[in-house]
Parts: C-alpha cells; sequence; structure tokens
C-alpha cells in the first residue's frame, strides 16, 4: 500500500514531457530499480472526474504505461510496445492529493508478446489491479523521434 500521501516517494524521476498522451498524466514519475518498474502521480484537479475521484482512464492509462514499461524493461528494450490487450479491475477509488503507484508485479516474455501484471495501490489501499498484453515487434520503425532519452513507451 502506498503512504506517501501528498508526497512523491524518494527513487522516483520526473516522467518527461513531450511523449504525447502521456502528459495528460503530468506530473507524473516513474521508478526503475534492478527488475522493479513503478509510475505514480499526485493526483490533481485534472485527473479527476466529476465526482473528484481520479478518473478511470487516468488509472487506466498509468496501469499501460507501467506494463508496457515493465515488458520493455524485462527485455532490455527502449522501444513502443503496442499494446493488445489491457484489463484493469478498479477496486477503491484515487482522491485529488493522493499519490498513487502503479507496481509491476510479474512479467512473462513469449517470442513476440510480453505478459505484465501488476498493483496500483494508493494510501486507502489496492485502486486497481491489471494485466496487460503486449506485441514486441521486431524492427525500430514505430519511434517518431529517436527514443534517446531512456524513455521506455507504451
Amino acid at each position: 500500500m502506498s503512504d506517501n500521501n501528498g508526497a512523491v516517494p524518494a527513487g522516483y524521476e520526473p516522467l518527461p514531457t513531450g511523449l504525447g498522451f502521456t502528459d495528460f498524466l503530468q506530473p507524473s514519475y516513474r521508478r526503475l530499480t534492478g527488475e522493479a518498474v513503478s509510475f505514480g502521480i499526485l493526483v490533481q484537479k485534472s485527473h479527476c472526474n466529476i465526482m473528484g475521484i481520479c478518473h478511470g482512464g487516468v488509472i487506466m492509462t498509468l496501469a499501460d504505461i507501467a506494463a508496457a514499461t515493465g515488458v520493455n524493461h524485462a527485455c532490455g528494450r527502449q522501444a513502443g510496445s503496442p499494446t493488445i490487450n489491457l484489463a484493469v479491475d478498479f477496486i477503491n477509488a484515487g482522491k485529488e492529493g493522493d499519490w498513487l503507484q502503479a507496481d509491476v508485479a510479474h512479467v512473462s516474455i513469449k517470442r513476440r508478446f510480453g505478459f505484465c501484471n501488476g498493483l496500483l495501490t494508493g494510501p486507502r489501499g489496492v485502486v486497481a489491479r491489471f494485466n496487460g498484453t503486449f506485441y514486441l515487434p521486431d524492427h525500430d520503425g514505430i519511434w517518431k523521434q529517436p527514443a534517446s532519452d531512456g524513455v521506455e513507451a507504451g
């Protein structure tokens, strides 16, 4: 469970901007240590829906980025891996000011596909669990810009 309500935990670095759709998650953060992959956000008003809780699309995007990066990281790749399937089970709500953290739990790599699951937690426990399947292309042709800054796209 994430107990860092309102603060970015140690070891996280800001996710660069200019990555397209993921800019809607800003401010967002990542932590890649050894085999561990985590992404997090401090929930802002712009992340919330009309009910004042973190929008499901924000949670799904955070899960997608974490899972795709988990697959790429396990492969030693810094390349895009298109999402084939993403399943998210919503369990609890994130609220404005909460630190929400998506942690990759398990990755399995097959010939052209990567599979990943994990949990997204907040100060009140598990917010969502996720499972994703990602295509692992055998070419570099999907990047619009060089992937020279170490960002692993999903």
